[in-house]
């Protein structure tokens, strides 16, 4: 008997089907994000940065400096990651014609044409983002609050030129299109109104969402600071909460970096639930804040994966990545945090869940304490080395292998990046 088949067994005893597991994990896409492959510098404004709050620290040899960089170490990071996946794009990663520029409020669905080429080539969907940080228009850390009037203008026009832009690529792709909205308007110190700020953005929301498009999900991401505007965010998570409850088709996008360290976006999963038909969800690992580490397979990370699971969400639940670690090899990056919530979203999907439910129902709490601490050490990872085996992918970190000798090959060739020590 082989380890696989031992622990197929050994779940069935439990009520628990292995090859329904695996379908059910190898059915949920993951959205990669692209911009970990750049420390989020993007294409339009190459030595703006991120800026805004956005910060990827390290300087990890290998970063991609273009389109084509950025496509093949995507390319090698999506052949390592099983299962089903999507890719997200920033709006500061249009691809221009040469000697072709626009602003941002001037994008066109034409500037991603290669990026749907590309996703059709691996045979993947599209979500996207408008990009309101790392441009000369953020007028003192402000946009669609910002009380210029000619610079929330200039936002309005980027973000409705984005969601028509994710309408075309969810049309040319036959899909729905997630298009999450962030802004990182707020004050470094107390400011004097709270209301203004919130109702310039509620205003420029409504001309945002106002045209119809049916290829998109929209989505508004709160959170609760970042580095500048430490003392006040426009858009906190009552206020995108309250927006997105009161404006149907808009949905409050969940980043489990963006909430103080005390709160767990596990339990704000089965609480909005209710009420939404979809939650997107951007999953991180935070270190004492938003620092866009790299996910592992910490206790939130799985608390997540079985509140998704026990509340019947794998549609409803929209997961993405978003960390930005320039201290590591990127690829690696990309390819670990990917395996890392599939890994913890396959623990979730192996858990005895209706057992653990009859228990709390029938008030027998000793048991269900028990029985999710046993849980904890069934053969979860025999699984996993079957759903990769049956993908020709290695289940351990031999992967790694792959992606240095790509490093050697490749990334260390890259000018004006130092060799790592160096």
């Amino acid at each position: 008997m082989t380890r696989f088949e031992s622990a197929r067994e050994i779940f069935s005893r439990r009520g628990i089907g292995v090859e329904a597991a695996m379908d059910a994990l190898g059915r949920k896409a993951i959205s990669i994000h692209c911009w970990q492959g750049d420390d989020v510098t993007g294409f339009d404004f190459p030595g703006q940065g991120g800026g805004n709050g956005i910060q990827a620290t390290g300087d990890y040899p290998g970063r991609a400096r273009n389109f084509e960089e950025l496509k093949e170490d995507l390319r090698l990071a999506f052949s390592l990651i099983p299962g089903k996946k999507r890719l997200n794009l920033h709006a500061s990663y249009a691809v221009f014609p040469p000697g072709e520029w626009a602003d941002r409020d001037e994008l066109e669905f034409r500037h991603f044409v290669p990026w749907v080429e590309f996703a059709r080539e691996l045979g993947v969907g599209l979500d996207f983002n408008p990009t309101l940080f790392g441009h000369p228009r953020v007028e003192d850390g402000l946009t669609l609050s910002s009380p210029e009037e000619e610079t929330r203008r200039f936002w309005i026009r980027h973000c409705v030129a984005c969601r028509r832009i994710a309408q075309r690529m969810g049309e040319e792709l036959g899909d729905k299109v997630l298009c999450n909205l962030w802004i990182p308007d707020g004050y470094k110190d107390i400011p004097a109104d709270r209301l203004g700020p919130r109702l310039r953005l509620k205003s420029a929301l409504d001309e945002v969402f106002w045209e119809e498009c049916p290829n998109v999900i929209d989505s508004v991401e709160s959170k609760v600071f970042a580095v500048g505007v430490e003392s006040y965010t426009v858009g906190s998570h009552e206020f995108y909460l309250s927006y997105a409850a009161s404006h149907p088709g808009v949905y409050p996008l969940l980043d489990n970096g963006h909430f103080h360290p005390t709160e767990t976006v596990s339990d704000k999963l089965p609480a909005l639930l209710p009420f939404f038909r979809y939650l997107p969800l951007h999953v991180t690992r935070g270190v004492r804040w938003d620092s866009d580490h790299v996910p592992l397979q910490d206790d939130e990370l799985r608390e997540m994966m079985k509140e998704i699971v026990r509340c019947s969400a794998m549609k409803r639940v929209l997961i993405g990545l978003d960390f930005f670690d320039a201290s590591v090899n990127r690829i690696a990056a990309w390819v670990l945090g990917a395996r890392s919530v599939q890994k913890a979203l396959l623990f979730a999907l192996l858990q005895p869940h209706e057992s653990l439910k009859e228990s709390q129902d029938k008030g027998d709490f000793t048991r269900r304490l028990v029985e999710m601490e046993e849980a904890k050490s069934l053969p979860w990872d025999d699984v996993w080395a079957e759903y990769c085996a049956r993908q020709d992918l290695p289940a351990d970190g031999s992967w790694l292998e792959t992606v240095k000798e790509y490093e050697e090959r490749v990334l260390k060739k890259r000018k004006g990046l130092r060799e790592i020590g160096g």
